[in-house]
């Protein structure tokens, strides 16, 4: 559990990275909405988490590749929704700025994350 505690942090921290990156460096500037911008970050930092938690965080339990990217995406795809709300929420009802805004989001979404991708996404075996 230490072990993939350690990962999952690793992993997700680098796919936040990439995600902030993309809005704030990339896509904000290059004149897209924020929300917008968002999306398009979340479909890119999910390419280096699946990646990173298959082959890092969760390989001793040799999940199914193809079976464990659409599961992740699902899992990824519900704590995105939960992300979005709550970005939208303190981008209007906040004096947050969208940088600040996004990291605390996407900070709070991490604990769901893991115990689906660990229990399920990631699950050993065939089963469905």
């Amino acid at each position: 559990m230490n072990r993939e505690l350690f990962w999952f942090g690793a992993v997700g921290v680098t796919a936040m990275l990439v995600h902030l990156g993309c809005v704030s460096l990339v896509l904000v500037p290059l004149g897209l909405d924020p929300l917008i911008a968002n999306i398009i970050a979340f479909l890119i930092a999910f390419q280096v988490s699946h990646a990173g938690h298959q082959r890092l965080t969760f390989s001793h339990q040799q999940a199914p590749v193809a079976r464990s990217r659409v599961r992740f995406f699902g899992v990824a795809l519900t704590s995105f929704i939960i992300n979005e709300l709550m970005y939208w929420a303190l981008l209007h009802f906040t004096p947050l700025d969208y940088r600040v805004a996004l990291a605390i989001v996407l900070v709070a979404v991490a604990a769901l994350t893991f115990v689906t991708a660990r229990h399920w996404a990631f699950a050993p075996g065939e089963n469905t």
